[in-house]
């Protein structure tokens, strides 16, 4: 597969060629979905917590006598059925990971770039560079790019003024390439990559890999 490769102006500088075993795979629904549904569980803290009758404080003396009242019968005050009192069934601090195969995983990531490149919604830069931070000259490339839609911008290392220059211009999100994920892939409409970004892709997740090690 084949995308055409620009410059901040904007201009086509010629074409670059994607892996096809990265960018163009079959788009596996039920393993995106996995993925999407693990990464979501693996952000939640699972720290919300009540107190049973147990737990709350209070006299445990009884309310009333049990008969002859005309009242219904009545434990003490730390009675679920009182205001103040314990939670019946309440949640407890908890863990919601998820487990998941690393070869999933990499599939998962896969099919999310390939489904943006079978799109067109991926956009390959030659470099992105600043000699200082400026908003400006951010705002100015994705103009330039003729880009109206949320977009995720990939780079191959962390750059302070490339961050700071992004991190002001709405719906925009600069991310590591070894960092992408599929939840942010697919939220954002857009990819914008630079060309050492990709091939950093490529080398992580285009080849199958045996004990940590690629293999052609």
């Amino acid at each position: 597969m084949q995308l055409p490769l620009y410059n901040m102006a904007g201009e086509i500088k010629g074409n670059i060629e994607l892996s096809d075993s990265v960018f163009g795979i079959m788009f596996n629904e039920a393993v995106v979905h996995q993925a999407m549904v693990r990464q979501q569980a693996n952000c939640r803290q699972g720290t919300a917590s009540t107190k049973t009758r147990g737990e709350v404080a209070g006299s445990t003396r009884k309310l009333f006598r049990q008969k002859h009242t005309g009242n219904a019968r009545a434990g003490s005050i730390k009675s679920p059925l009182r205001r103040g009192g314990g939670i019946t069934f309440g949640p407890k601090p908890r863990d919601y990971r998820q487990a998941m195969p690393k070869a999933m995983r990499q599939l998962a990531i896969r099919c999310a770039l390939s489904a943006k490149a079978e799109n067109d919604k991926i956009i390959v830069l030659d470099e992105l560079k600043f000699d200082e931070p400026k908003t400006r000259e951010m705002a100015g490339v994705i103009k330039a790019l003729g880009i109206a839609e949320t977009t995720l911008v990939a780079i191959d290392q962390p750059d302070v003024n490339i961050i700071k220059s992004a991190r002001n211009i709405a719906k925009i999100k600069t991310i590591q390439a070894r960092q992408l994920n599929v939840g942010d892939v697919m939220k954002y409409r857009k990819l914008l990559i630079t060309e050492s970004a990709l091939r950093q892709i490529e080398a992580l997740w285009g080849k199958a890999s045996v004990n940590g090690e690629a293999k052609e």
